[in-house]
C-alpha cells in the first residue's frame, strides 16, 4: 500500500479524540501506520463503548466463550469479508484494520469486530436557474452537479446520507431505506405515505453507478473495527424524481438539502473522495 494511499485513507480516523468519548488516541505518524513498521513505543488506550453491551446487533467480546465468529467469511447472516481482501487476527484473536494503526484499539461505537459494512446513495441532479436551464460554471465551462447533503446528528458534519446494511440485507435495500429514513423522514410517515413514497422511488434506486466500494476513513475506525462502504450515483438527469420531492431530515440527519459541487465541498470521513469522483463521471464542474 503505497504512502499516498494510507494519507489519503488515514486521517479523520487517527485525530485527537475518538467521537462521543473523550478518549485521546495514541498518536501515530504517517510512517507508524502500516503495521510492517515495527513500533515497539506503540500503546494504544482501549476503548468499546457502553451503549454497545449486550446489543443484539453488535458482537459481544473477543473473549467470550460463545463468541466463534468466521473472519474473512459470510458468518451465517453477518458479512465479515473485507472489500480489501483478507485481514490479519492478531495472536490474541483480534483482526487488525487493513490499512493500519489507529491509535485505540476495541470496537469503539462500531457493532462489528472487523468490517463494518454501509451503503452510500449519491443522489445527484444537475443545478438549474429560475427558467429551468441548467446552470454552467463560468471558469470551467460544465455543468454544475448538486447531491442530496444531510447533516449528521452526531458531528454536526455535511455527509452523504446512508447508513448501515442489516445482516442479510441486500445492498440495494440499504440504499433506498436509508435515504428515505435520512432525507425524507420516511420513519414519521404512515404506512398509505411510505407505500406510495417507495413506489414513487423504486425503479430510480434499481439502476445507478457504483461510484466506490472499499474502506472508509470514518473517525470512529479502531485497530480492530473499521467502516466499509459501497457509494452508488443516483442521477436523476431532468429532475423528475427526487429532484421534485421535498426534502426532509429524519433519523439520524439533523438538516438535508441540495448542496452544490465544487472542489471546496468539506464532507464526514473521506466522502469528499467520493463525491469527486461522482463529478468525473458526470463529466461536471469541480
Amino acid at each position: 500500500m503505497s504512502v499516498r494511499y494510507v494519507r489519503m485513507l488515514h486521517q479523520k480516523c487517527r485525530q485527537g479524540l475518538y467521537p462521543s468519548s473523550g478518549m485521546k488516541r495514541f498518536e501515530v505518524i504517517e510512517e507508524k501506520v502500516p503495521w510492517t513498521v515495527e513500533y515497539p513505543e506503540y500503546k494504544p488506550v482501549a476503548y468499546t463503548a457502553a451503549v454497545l453491551r449486550d446489543k443484539p446487533w453488535a458482537d459481544p467480546e473477543i473473549e467470550k466463550p460463545t463468541f466463534e465468529p468466521k473472519w474473512n467469511a459470510v458468518d451465517g447472516k453477518v458479512n465479515r469479508k473485507s472489500f480489501t481482501g483478507d485481514y490479519v487476527i492478531n495472536a490474541n484473536g483480534y483482526p487488525l484494520n487493513p490499512v493500519g494503526r489507529t491509535g485505540i484499539v476495541g470496537r469503539g461505537l462500531l457493532g462489528r469486530w472487523g468490517p463494518n459494512h454501509a451503503a452510500d446513495p449519491i443522489v445527484t441532479r444537475w443545478k438549474r436557474n429560475n427558467t429551468g436551464t441548467v446552470e454552467i460554471d463560468g471558469y470551467t465551462r460544465k455543468p454544475i452537479l448538486q447531491f442530496v447533503a444531510i447533516q449528521r446528528r452526531d458531528s454536526g458534519e455535511w455527509a452523504i446520507p446512508g447508513g448501515m446494511v442489516d445482516p442479510g440485507e441486500a445492498v440495494s435495500a440499504t440504499l433506498m431505506r436509508e435515504f428515505m429514513e435520512e432525507t425524507l423522514n420516511f420513519l414519521e410517515k404512515d404506512e398509505a405515505e411510505r407505500k406510495i413514497l417507495r413506489d414513487s422511488i423504486a425503479d430510480f434506486f434499481a439502476k445507478g453507478d457504483e461510484i466506490y466500494k472499499g474502506y472508509v476513513d470514518d473517525p470512529r475506525n479502531t485497530d480492530n473495527a473499521w467502516m466499509e462502504t459501497i457509494a452508488i450515483n443516483f442521477h436523476d438527469e431532468d429532475s423528475s424524481v427526487v429532484g421534485k420531492l421535498a426534502l426532509k431530515a429524519g433519523d439520524d440527519a439533523r438538516n438535508v438539502r441540495w448542496m452544490d459541487i465544487n472542489c471546496r465541498i468539506n464532507l464526514y470521513a473521506n466522502h469528499s473522495e467520493f463525491i469527486k469522483k461522482t463529478v468525473s463521471r458526470r463529466d461536471a464542474h469541480w
